[in-house]
């Protein structure tokens, strides 16, 4: 089992060509996207596809993950030197400090990109993430907040709703919405999933996707944060301190509402507990194998974990090496769903070369020592 601290390795930054600084603003300053969404609703497949489309522009990425073993890196495309990778906490809370400290770096030479795209970790509050950017004097004078997007798995999502204030507290304060997944999805769970979203965010757009595939002008350059509609739903947005963290709801309720819980009389119970990972249960567990895997015993192991276990595994991702194939292969999965494929060999891999294999559980109730042993079990004999 891990056990997040607030110690960010600093790996790459990420890009597509293009002529760099055209899209800074009249002021000078460069537009930030922060794209957020539970764990495995597809923040990761949406970035992928604005790295590579056809754009001309040249964007610095910044990714947070919960848990020590930065997985994302791996699956961000040509990721080459040119991703700032924070670890080990959450964007939030615990590695907040370290955002600031990224943005420091990235805007003194702001010249070599035309934005920067923050993606937070499936369990952050957007909001103290968004105040940073108003918060801290060096970033509010060189950077803007363009617009916070939130991704929404349209199959998981209302169960999401039900049990995670996190996931409540993204669809709230998004300037755009993308229901992801919407090929999997029921016309009906589509709909259900539309009505929740309304009720805690009547104004955001609402974009339907599959594999993230929205039209680029849908999340970028938006110009879409709405500072006076963050301080009605957050009057303390613009205070350092507790009073301006983690103001979670329970599950949408069975009216439609504004999110102006002050104004219209809410009674609900509001969360504002510090540290929201730890109050919630979650913990992640994190594995290193360096002797390659046998891809039968793997695939037989995780499929009988997640049908037992599936309801508690709400992330789960790895890059794997099997005994045989030069390429790397990437799990995902979300509950009891799951998919994987292969990429081609790391710069150094294959033969002779990295055969380190990592694998990433984030759930509840999970059995570290358990879930160490089945993947210890997996290495080819």
């Amino acid at each position: 089992m891990t056990s997040p601290s607030a110690s960010p390795s600093e790996t790459v930054s990420s890009e597509t060509s293009g002529e760099s600084g055209a899209l800074a603003s009249a002021e000078g300053k460069v537009p930030v996207t922060v794209l957020t969404g539970f764990l495995g609703a597809g923040k990761t497949t949406l970035l992928n596809h604005i790295l590579t489309a056809e754009h001309g522009r040249k964007y610095a990425v910044v990714v947070n993950e919960f848990g020590e073993l930065g997985i994302d890196n791996d699956l961000v495309v040509d990721a080459d030197e040119e991703v700032f990778e924070m670890n080990n906490g959450c964007i939030c809370c615990t590695v907040r400090g370290d955002l600031i400290r990224v943005m420091g770096r990235l805007l003194r030479k702001k010249d070599r990109f035309d934005g920067i795209i923050v993606e937070t970790t499936g369990l952050a509050d957007p909001a103290p993430v968004a105040q940073t950017f108003f918060v801290d004097e060096t970033v509010r004078d060189k950077a803007r907040l363009d617009a916070v997007v939130t991704v929404v798995d349209a199959v998981n999502g209302l169960e999401t709703l039900k049990q995670q204030p996190e996931a409540i507290n993204q669809i709230a304060f998004a300037d755009v919405i993308i229901l992801n997944k919407c090929d999997l999805a029921s016309e009906a769970q589509q709909q259900a999933m539309f009505r929740a979203i309304r009720q805690l965010n009547s104004v955001a757009p609402v974009h339907k996707a599959v594999r993230g595939d929205v039209r680029l002008t849908d999340v970028l350059d938006r110009g879409g944060f709405d500072l006076n509609r963050a301080l009605a739903n957050m009057p303390a947005f613009l205070e350092e301190g507790e009073g301006a963290h983690h103001h979670a709801h329970e599950p949408p309720h069975d009216h439609e509402h504004d999110h102006d819980c002050q104004a219209h009389g809410c009674t609900q119970d509001h969360d504002h507990a510090h540290d929201h990972i730890s109050d919630s249960g979650i913990s992640s567990h994190s594995f290193t194998l360096t002797e390659p895997l046998d891809e039968k015993r793997f695939q037989a192991w995780i499929g009988l974990l997640l049908q037992e276990k599936g309801a508690d595994i709400l992330r789960a991702k790895g890059i794997l090496h099997f005994r045989g194939e030069p390429r790397r292969f990437v799990f995902q999965a979300v509950h009891m769903m799951a998919e994987g494929g292969f990429l081609p060999p790391a710069k150094g891999g294959g033969k002779g070369g990295d055969e380190t294999s990592r694998l990433v559980f984030i759930g509840r109730h999970l059995n570290g020592a358990e879930l160490q042993r089945g993947f210890e079990r997996c290495v080819a004999a």
